[in-house]
């Protein structure tokens, strides 16, 4: 869709293993994971509370070398990449990655690496050499952009390496060093004393000795310039390839400046010259690296400033830092109406920090939120209005740090999730039901039923979140499932339902007649997905969800009782002298096969009902009404309904035999029979109307101008004959002797008297 947000993955991995991942939902409520070399979101590494001081300006790093130089020339050596370098670059360039923009979250996550080893090898002892002059360098990421000579620089001031690390490291495609380091600080530890200063690897992201060479997806020459932090080497390296198959390693020219640590400089094809800008590595770095545990300076201006909060004790996050990260993964201005913050180890290790926004977007016309495109399986779709973030350390990613490797653990942290979701909001229902009424629910309550339609493990739970108007109850006060059930009586075994336009239409249904009578309450549902949400619940704690329409309705010991009474009556009918607005029960059915035979296009059976009571007849155990228009709706985005694309299936009719119009048009099927099936008509459409199945009441205006025609005429002949008759009585006046009319009044009297 055009109007569609496209969801910003945030999403990376956890440094405290090599096979961790985090998840950053973002405006549109990505639930996505695109790992990275970093263990956080955006590709992030894991921050550490780490003090450290910053240069006061960037260090004058070179981006180029005297290629010329006659000494270098001399030392420099050719060397042939491993493996099938070309195919493997190609594959790197064209199919590993989504987007090429990429290349910097690797690069950086590699930085990150490097010092992240340095940092361990510190704390452990591992370095003990180096210049005083390295030994005061902070740890930290700097990107310097030159858009005259379209170079970009990445340089960390991690471990660094020797001539023979940039051979296995850089030569060998698919070799890890991070994870070599990994392995062999495991092996250390097993061998050494059993508390150890700092955990091995804590923030190593590098796995599958790939990430480098996205590199060569937007530039045609890549230099790294090493020098390594241990002091083996005190003449600063440089390693040159074009990616054609074959590098150089040759000591780097001394005008180029070059301490502690690598610089990765790209020399950037023509078409990528927009990776030379700084705003756009701004936003790039924003979005991928923005939790790196390490400061990343941009020409020398501080890049990743948030904090990752998800990571911090709940207790200690106060609503303002939530604002603010809420703010930040939203791409939002309004204050999150609730947040869920929490951590859990099993079934999986988890720590999660959610949303939910004050209000969703999709009631603006601007299209149905992305749960994400590159892992839409981390929450259910109906969840793609929260906001926020996942970390697992459980969860292994895929090559390109983009997909989860594992779905049986995404399925199990997808359940977690749910269910925590879910149990806030259930939480919050209880607590604070104002809250939740007035606020949540009516922005959200679609989102809960969507997903009683479509997420079967979460029904019965998000069942018990919704609310419902009920005949009981006033105009706008709802009534949960669980409420409701505690008002019903003992005898009640079913929750009854009936779906209508509107309360007022609802309240007026012959189908609430039996209900009211019986003194049952009945939830009302307006709209299509409510009638939705009953079809699929299909039952509430143990009991059934049964339409009004339903033709098995059962009251159980107050039906006895009605049958009774309605028995009583009929045999008082039956033997009554004045039986004119009720039929007896061989004229009722007597009745229903005439009513049967006359509609036996449209009428599959006739019965007669106790149900009515100022109703003539209803249609029970019909289809959905919103089923049957969403299918027309549906029809008709396919091109159109043809007559008679969506035949009526015939239909079960219930008549009430002491209603007048039914006793009435008994008497006149004999009497004027074209009359009466017309009259039959007009009862079975307004049952349909009743129903909310007719397709177009515009059928019914022919037969309806007939009917008034029928009673203008009866009028007229009526007027007509009252007419004749006055006039009958003028004439009789005027034939009356003379002698009577000159009577005078006193004579009258006295004839009177007489």
């Amino acid at each position: 869709m055009s109007h569609r947000q496209l969801a910003k993955a945030i999403v990376g991995r956890r440094l405290s293993r090599s096979s961790t991942a985090a998840l950053v939902c973002q405006r549109s409520l990505s639930t996505t994971i695109t790992s990275s070399t970093n263990a956080f979101p955006n590709n992030a590494s894991r921050p550490k509370q780490l003090r450290r001081s910053c240069l006061p300006s960037s260090l004058p790093f070179s981006t180029t070398a005297d290629a010329n130089s006659a000494e270098e020339t001399a030392k420099k050596e050719e060397i042939e990449f491993q493996a099938e370098t070309r195919q493997l670059l190609d594959i790197v360039t064209h199919s590993l990655y989504t987007d090429k923009e990429v290349f910097l979250r690797e690069l950086v996550s590699n930085a990150s690496d490097a010092l992240e080893k340095l940092r361990h090898l510190q704390v452990s002892g591992g370095i003990t050499s180096g210049s005083d002059q390295d030994k005061s360098i902070p740890l930290e990421i700097r990107i310097t952009t030159d858009e005259a000579t379209n170079t970009l620089t990445i340089t960390d001031t991690g471990v660094g390496m020797n001539r023979g690390e940039m051979v296995s490291n850089l030569g060998t495609i698919a070799r890890s060093g991070s994870r070599a380091f990994v392995k062999e600080m495991q092996v250390k530890e097993q061998l050494g004393p059993e508390n150890t200063p700092d955990p091995f690897g804590s923030g190593i992201i590098g796995k599958f000795g790939v990430g480098f060479y996205s590199g060569f997806m937007v530039a045609d020459k890549v230099d790294v310039r090493s020098k390594p932090a241990d002091g083996s080497q005190d003449e600063p390296l440089v390693w040159e390839s074009t990616g054609a198959g074959t590098y150089s390693i040759s000591p780097l020219s001394a005008d180029v400046r070059q301490d502690r640590g690598t610089s990765v400089v790209l020399h950037l094809r023509d078409d990528m010259c927009k990776y030379s800008e700084e705003s756009t590595i701004e936003t790039i770095l924003k979005k991928y690296s923005n939790f790196v545990g390490f400061p990343i300076f941009l020409n020398g201006k501080r890049v990743n400033t948030i904090d990752a909060i998800w990571l911090h004790d709940p207790k200690e996050v106060d609503d303002e830092k939530h604002a603010a990260f809420y703010k930040y993964v939203s791409h939002m201005y309004d204050d999150p109406l609730s947040h869920i913050h929490f951590r859990m180890d099993a079934p999986i290790d988890i720590k999660a920090l959610f949303y939910i926004p004050s209000f969703h977007q999709e009631k603006y016309g601007m299209g149905r939120m992305d749960p994400g495109a590159k892992s839409p399986d981390i929450l259910p779709d109906w969840c793609r209005f929260i906001k926020g973030v996942v970390d697992s350390e459980d969860l292994p990613l895929s090559i390109s740090r983009e997909k989860p490797q594992d779905t049986a653990l995404v399925t199990k942290m997808r359940r977690a999730l749910t269910k925590k979701i879910i149990s806030h909001l259930s939480t919050m229902m209880k607590k604070d039901t104002a809250k939740y009424k007035e606020e949540f629910y009516k922005e959200y309550a679609f989102f809960l039923k969507e997903g009683i339609c479509q997420d079967y493990e979460s029904q019965q739970s998000l069942s018990k979140l919704l609310y419902f108007e009920t005949s009981k109850g006033m105009n706008g006060e709802l009534v949960s499932l669980d409420e409701y059930v505690s008002r019903c009586p003992p005898e009640q075994k079913d929750i009854y339902y009936l779906y209508a336009p509107s309360r007022e239409l609802a309240l007026q249904s012959p189908y609430m007649e039996a209900f009211s009578k019986n003194k049952r309450e009945v939830l009302f549902i307006y709209t299509p997905i409510d009638d939705f949400v009953m079809t699929n619940l299909k039952a509430f704690e143990g009991r059934n969800l049964v339409n009004v329409d339903s033709s098995d309705i059962d009251f159980g010991d107050s039906k006895d009782s009605d049958k009774d009474k309605d028995s009583e009556t009929d045999s008082d009918q039956s033997t009554s002298s004045t039986g004119e607005y009720s039929l007896t029960p061989t004229q009722a059915t007597e009745f229903c096969a005439w009513f049967q035979s006359t509609m036996s296009s449209k009428v599959s059976t006739c019965r007669t009902t106790n149900r009515l009571s100022s109703s003539p007849a209803v249609i029970t155990g019909n289809e959905s009404a919103a089923y049957r228009r969403i299918m027309r709706m549906v029809e008709t985005s396919e091109g159109g309904v043809e007559s008679g694309a969506m035949p009526l299936p015939k239909q079960t009719v219930e008549i009430n035999p002491n209603h007048e119009i039914i006793a009435g048009l008994y008497h006149l099927k004999n009497s004027d029979p074209v009359l009466a099936q017309v009259l039959a008509e007009q009862i079975f459409d307004n049952c349909l109307t009743a129903a909310g199945l007719l397709d177009d009441g515009r059928s019914m205006l022919p037969r309806l101008n007939d009917l008034l025609l029928c009673i203008v005429k009866s009028g007229v002949d009526k007027r007509e004959k009252s007419t004749e008759n006055a006039e009958g009585t003028s004439d009789t006046s005027d034939s009356i002797p003379r002698a009577e009319l000159d009577s005078t009044p006193q004579d009258t009297d006295e004839n009177a008297a007489k």
